[in-house]
């Protein structure tokens, strides 16, 4: 059964969303979804394109309220 876990990364500058993402995505299962909350637009641009470099799904985002929600599933 995958989980998913959120990782606030809200008032975080570029890199700082990218680099949490990289360490919790270590620790996640094959199958796990993870949410970057992030205050940082630039996180909507590079999150997608690393995730997608490295192989993982990019699931979709959405902004609400100023806080931008990526979601990625880890597939290796």
């Amino acid at each position: 059964m995958s989980e998913r876990t959120v990782v606030d990364a809200r008032g975080s500058f570029c890199p700082g969303p990218l680099m949490e993402l990289i360490g919790w995505i270590k620790l996640a299962q094959v199958g796990d979804e993870l949410e970057v909350l992030s205050t940082d637009k630039g996180s909507a641009n590079d999150i997608p394109e690393w995730v997608k470099k490295v192989g993982h799904d990019f699931l979709g985002t959405h902004e609400e309220a100023g806080v931008w929600h990526i979601t990625v599933k880890k597939t290796k």
